[in-house]
């Protein structure tokens, strides 16, 4: 990918914002030298810096000056501590422009405006547009799918800048912000249900006599063959189920079982539960 010479400043330096500071720089989008990464632990930037040969600091505030793009990486609980700490510093302005996105979970796009937007005038406002993004954890194989939503400021331009970045990770889409809540119960969560299907599956495999090796090489070469037949064939995942169920046969007597204990459902009203929670964390 191309250079956006820009600098950029992470707030938050855990498991997911590792991620995108490795696919930033493995994707060459920006240099190692022009990102910063601020954390509560000296340990974590530490091990950061030597890493990934970027800059560290423990000053939000001087990070969030300092940088085109800041990208919030912190726990929902404490976005609203952090913004308004950077909001009340002294030094605390909008001279050129500069775009903040936010992969805090459930925390909605208003919430952020009501912590940096006070101080502003309409015009440095203007140019403090904010994008909230949903990523995922196979964004740390560069394998993953954000969804991402952004307040009337931002530009074609911010929208390319945050997208050319998230899409170091994987894939990306663009969304109402009034869906995030279920792009963070489908695609944030996913990944742990597809987790627990297959912790299920192997865990099956093994009391029906196989081992553990065996198990897990069976299933998990079966959900990756299953998943490129899905994608290669653009058929729907129904019909491709069909062809695999033979009347009378094994398949069959598998889903009945699955059918009975009401699987799809489950599935349909724990993505409904998530959804809901992620709607609560937001309004809180």
């Amino acid at each position: 990918m191309k250079s956006m010479h820009k600098s950029i400043g992470f707030i938050g330096a855990g498991t997911m914002g590792e991620a995108m500071i490795s696919a930033i720089i493995q994707a060459g989008i920006i240099a190692a030298s022009a990102i910063t990464a601020s954390d509560v632990s000296p340990d974590r930037l530490d091990k950061l810096k030597r890493s990934y040969a970027i800059r560290v600091t423990n000053d939000n505030s001087g990070l969030f000056s300092a940088c085109d793009i800041v990208i919030l990486a912190v726990k929902p609980h404490y976005v609203g501590t952090i913004l308004s700490s950077i909001a009340a510093s002294k030094d605390y302005r909008i001279v050129n422009r500069k775009l903040v996105i936010s992969i805090a979970a459930g925390i909605p796009i208003s919430k952020i405006e009501k912590c940096l937007y006070p101080p502003l005038d309409a015009t440095s406002r203007s140019h403090l547009p904010i994008i909230r993004v949903m990523p995922n954890t196979p964004s740390l194989v560069m394998a993953g799918m954000s969804g991402m939503s952004s307040n009337g400021y931002a530009m074609p331009d911010d929208l390319a800048d945050a997208e050319r970045i998230l899409k170091a990770m994987g894939n990306v889409i663009e969304f109402k912000e009034v869906d995030m809540d279920a792009v963070t119960a489908v695609s944030g969560s996913g990944p742990a249900y597809i987790f627990y299907y297959i912790e299920s599956m192997i865990e099956a495999g093994v009391k029906s006599g196989l081992s553990l090796a065996n198990a897990s090489e069976l299933v998990l070469t079966t959900i990756k063959g299953a998943v490129k037949l899905l994608e290669d064939r653009g058929d729907s995942p129904e019909h491709l189920r069909r062809l695999v169920t033979t009347p009378g046969g094994t398949t069959e007597a598998a889903l009945k079982v699955l059918e009975t204990r009401h699987f799809k459902q489950s599935i349909v009203d724990a993505i409904a539960a998530a959804t809901a929670k992620a709607r609560e964390i937001g309004n809180r």
